[in-house]
């Protein structure tokens, strides 16, 4: 093994001259070493032992202390802003590195420090006022979006969106959220969390959107006849793939039927645009729409007969919980008498209801639901609606007074209804 000669400047032996890798050059006699002969380029220091100086180039010893390491790492870490407190103990090192070797970059190590400790003090200050709780839920939120095919996006309740394609069906990777004045795609009313575990399964998932979103349309739209008749529900499920990044959550979307179609102005119907009064008739009124929907799968009595006597009790009792609801608010003046006259009509309709309910006979059946059915047209509703200003224009299920199973005064037509379909995330 060769042994490195020892650093610092060496002489030649006195009576030798230096020689090459190969000997001494020829023709060049002694070798030009500064102060002993002329040389192409200006005097440097001596050449190491057992090397002849390189004709080209920049001597090692004239080149520049390099930077130090830790300064970069302790800049870069306090633009950034991450991590901190390692920026600030790496800054802090390279000082001291550089005051013992002679290396460049006290300028950066200087200034990470005072970006560190700027980060640190921010962190101090979000720590102690909760904030980093928020910060790591977006951190979480980008990780989950950076996922690549199991991407998953958010959309909060009350936003409206545009999808590529305009279409609310089939696999969704991102959505445009736009304003909800001008035309768009989809409108959001509702979210929720599916639970933790394994994936549940597409079909599993779906069933749960599908059961879910319709029951919680009501919170967003309580006025059901002011939805328009080509609009139906949609939703965004998790995927496998994004169900492996965390994300768990159903969004139920207003859409049109038509794909090609196109929703304009919001269709939020709450205590949020609505007044004390509004709210009060329509929560009445969806009590005896929940019953309504209850209905029995068998759609002829003499099928189930037994299911459709539970169901009239059902809705005698709806009747009965309305009645009081609709008693127990001070309307104004305008809308006194409607509501009287349509609580009038109620009573009615539920002894009718309760008389069904009794019956043992599938023909006394039908003529107690029927009557009961003409106590609950929508149209008896209208003149109250627009005393409360509400929308009096019937949905075309209603136009017909006693038109078919689950016809109520004020809601759905009691078949539970299937999605307009769901777009997977």
């Amino acid at each position: 093994m060769e042994i490195p000669p020892p650093a610092g400047p060496q002489q030649p032996p006195q009576g030798q001259q230096p020689q090459g890798p190969y000997g001494a050059y020829p023709g060049q006699g002694p070798a030009p070493y500064p102060g002993q002969g002329p040389g192409p380029y200006p005097p440097r220091g001596p050449a190491p032992y057992g090397y002849q100086p390189w004709g080209h180039g920049y001597s090692p010893y004239a080149a520049p202390a390099p930077f130090n390491g830790l300064a970069i790492s302790a800049l870069v870490l306090g633009v950034l802003c991450f991590l901190p407190l390692v920026g600030l103990v790496l800054g802090l090192v390279a000082l001291g590195q550089i005051k013992k070797k002679g290396e460049r970059g006290k300028g950066m190590a200087i200034a990470g420090i005072v970006l560190s400790g700027l980060g640190t003090a921010i962190l101090a200050l979000a720590l102690a006022t909760g904030g980093a709780a928020g910060f790591w839920e977006g951190f979480k939120e980008g990780a989950r979006d950076a996922g690549g095919s199991g991407a998953v996006f958010s959309l909060k309740k009350g936003q409206c969106f545009d999808t590529e394609g305009g279409s609310l069906e089939g696999m969704a990777y991102d959505v445009d959220t736009v304003s909800c004045e001008g035309e768009h795609d989809g409108e959001v009313f509702a979210n929720f969390p599916l639970p933790d575990g394994g994936y549940p399964g597409d079909d599993a998932v779906t069933e749960t959107a599908d059961d879910k979103c319709y029951s919680l349309q009501y919170a967003y739209a309580m006025d059901s006849w002011a939805v328009p008749d080509d609009v139906d529900i949609y939703y965004f499920t998790p995927t496998s793939d994004s169900w492996s990044f965390g994300d768990r959550e159903i969004s139920c979307v207003f859409g049109n039927m038509d794909e090609k179609g196109t929703l304009t102005g919001s269709l939020r119907q709450d205590a949020t645009t609505l007044d004390a009064d509004q709210v009060a008739y329509l929560e009445a009124a969806e009590v005896l729409d929940e019953a309504m929907d209850s209905a029995p799968e068998e759609e002829y009595v003499e099928d189930d007969l037994p299911g459709h006597k539970a169901w009239a009790t059902r809705v005698s009792g709806a009747l009965t919980e309305q009645v009081g609801l609709l008693r127990g608010h001070r309307w104004p003046a305008d809308a006194k008498k409607p509501v009287a006259t349509l609580v009038g009509q109620l009573e009615s309709a539920k002894k009718e209801w309760a008389d069904a309910a009794k019956t043992s006979d599938v023909d006394t059946f039908y003529e107690h639901y029927g009557r009961a059915l003409d106590l609950t047209d929508a149209k008896k509703s209208v003149t109250t609606r627009k005393a409360l200003g509400l929308e009096s224009t019937p949905p075309p299920p209603y136009e017909d007074a006693g038109s078919g199973e689950g016809d109520s005064e004020d809601g759905d037509s009691g078949d539970g209804g299937s999605g307009g379909g769901g777009a997977e995330v």
